[in-house]
């Protein structure tokens, strides 16, 4: 990894789109240090200590402590994750939307992405006046706060928060390395590792982490980023064989190639997107006032937590939802075997066309089977050991290994195909 980023750095394009990235990140965190008025910052931290294996201590890892700290982007990148999910299934369930995304081209591309864009506002504003009803409800805001104009500074200057950290994503998509919105979430988790690692110390010095325990989370750790990289760079491929054909006097075709499809097509995101689901009940709790200890809205606070077996299995079965979801937006197998028949291309065995189509479709659901169940499984592991172990915080550790891997992954390959684009092949040798 070393290796590719000292290359590009060798490349004056690719170094400005490097710079560029780092450039937006630091803004990012220059914006997580900045505190929101009216808000007893304190009082906050000392709630979030008791939540922090809740799924709102969830919500403020994925915001690198923002929403612990009530800064300007303390809704993180939550609000535009959401309204991505909800145009997306729009997108199925609406067939307007539908062509509008399929056949409108980078107009209706551009359009989807409005719609989105506004959706992020609409969310960022919810969420804003959740948080704020939450402080307002367990006494956190300043006591000498003007109740009607706090709301509106703090409500108001949440939601801004979050479109701008939008804008800034899609800054580095344009501009810089990789996907911004992925690249955002890593920088939040990375900025957590020191107090992590402090945590795990500190655990361990009183007693609190056994050695044995401590030895099995640095096993654990090791296990999980070998597997990540060995399913994320793990493929199914399906040969395929194009027929000769007479152009003039020249012959066309006849070679062998294959069809290279990625056991874990959709990286991430189902992480992210089951993640931003599963923390929904958590924000709909935030709207009312603190329930009473014993009480059936208290049972059920508890039940989600997420070192909670109910939230692990949901949280399981989000993942394999999703999974499914995103790949299937992402792999078309009828289009690409009319691709195929149109280019004279067709699989040993299977007629072009339907069949074709068909027999790739059963090959998408049973590698997505197994991407799925991958995912899900080294995210929910953690919450298992936490369970068996009692060790505080380390439910969150799959979930942020995983998306911390895949970013990183991703980066690198982005970087290495600029740099096969440019020819830079005696780089990557």
């Amino acid at each position: 990894m070393f290796q590719v980023f000292r290359n590009a750095w060798k490349i004056e394009e690719l170094r400005k789109k490097i710079i560029f990235t780092l450039f937006i990140i630091l803004l990012y965190r220059v914006g997580n240090a900045v505190p929101v008025p009216y808000i007893n910052v304190g009082a906050l931290k000392s709630y979030f200590d008791s939540m922090q294996d809740t799924a709102l201590g969830l919500i403020n890892v994925m915001s690198g402590s923002a929403f612990s700290n009530a800064t300007i982007f303390a809704l993180s990148i939550q609000p535009y994750i959401n309204a991505s999910i909800i145009i997306q299934l729009l997108c199925i369930a609406i067939p307007a939307l539908e062509r509008l995304q399929k056949e409108g081209g980078e107009e209706g591309r551009k359009k989807i992405s409005s719609i989105t864009r506004y959706a992020t506002v609409v969310i960022g504003l919810i969420q804003g006046a959740g948080f704020y009803m939450l402080m307002r409800n367990y006494g956190i805001l300043n006591a000498d706060a003007p109740r009607f104009w706090a709301a509106i500074v703090i409500i108001m200057t949440f939601c801004a928060g979050s479109a701008l950290l939008m804008w800034l994503g899609e800054q580095i998509t344009e501009f810089g390395i990789g996907n911004g919105i992925s690249i955002i979430l890593f920088a939040s988790i990375i900025s957590r590792l020191p107090t992590a690692v402090y945590r795990v110390i500190m655990n361990l010095s009183t007693g609190a982490l056994s050695v044995v325990g401590f030895i099995g989370i640095i096993i654990g750790v090791a296990v999980i980023i070998v597997l990540i990289i060995f399913v994320t760079n793990a493929e199914r491929r399906i040969p395929v064989q194009y027929s000769k054909r007479v152009v003039g006097r020249k012959m066309y075709g006849g070679q062998s190639t294959y069809l290279p499809m990625k056991v874990n097509m959709s990286g991430v995101m189902p992480i992210i997107f089951a993640q931003s689901i599963a923390s929904i009940p958590a924000t709909i709790a935030s709207f009312l006032s603190k329930p009473s200890e014993g009480s059936f809205w208290d049972g059920f606070l508890k039940a989600i937590n997420t070192d909670s077996i109910l939230y692990m299995i949901i949280y399981f079965l989000l993942i394999i939802a999703f999974g499914y979801f995103y790949a299937t937006i992402q792999f078309n197998p009828i289009e690409v075997a009319n691709n195929l028949k149109k280019n004279g291309g067709f699989i040993p065995g299977f007629r072009a066309g339907k069949p074709t189509s068909e027999f790739i479709s059963r090959v998408l659901n049973r590698i997505t089977l197994f991407g799925s169940i991958y995912l899900g499984v080294v995210a929910a592991l953690p919450i298992a050991f936490s369970k068996i172990t009692k060790a505080a915080g380390i439910s969150l550790g799959g979930t942020s290994i995983i998306i911390v891997v895949g970013v990183s992954i991703e980066i690198v390959q982005t970087l290495e195909n600029q740099m096969l684009m440019r020819h830079y092949k005696g780089f990557l040798e």
